[in-house]
């Protein structure tokens, strides 16, 4: 294998690398969306009219 064919293979590698990593930072941030989407469902089907979150002081 010469110098320039091992330059090709870790250049795709790397290119799957970073496409992983996003694919994963999609799955995560959509997983946090559909968490809370299902939270705010959850509020509002038990009949509760005030379901905005509160967030604490810093």
């Amino acid at each position: 294998m010469s110098e320039r064919d091992a330059g090709q293979g870790r250049r795709g590698a790397i290119a799957g690398l970073l496409f992983a990593a996003i694919v994963v930072g999609f799955g995560l941030g959509l997983a946090h969306s559909l968490t809370a989407a299902s939270k705010m469902q959850d509020c509002l089907m038990s009949g509760r009219s005030n379901c905005n979150v509160i967030e604490p002081a810093r």
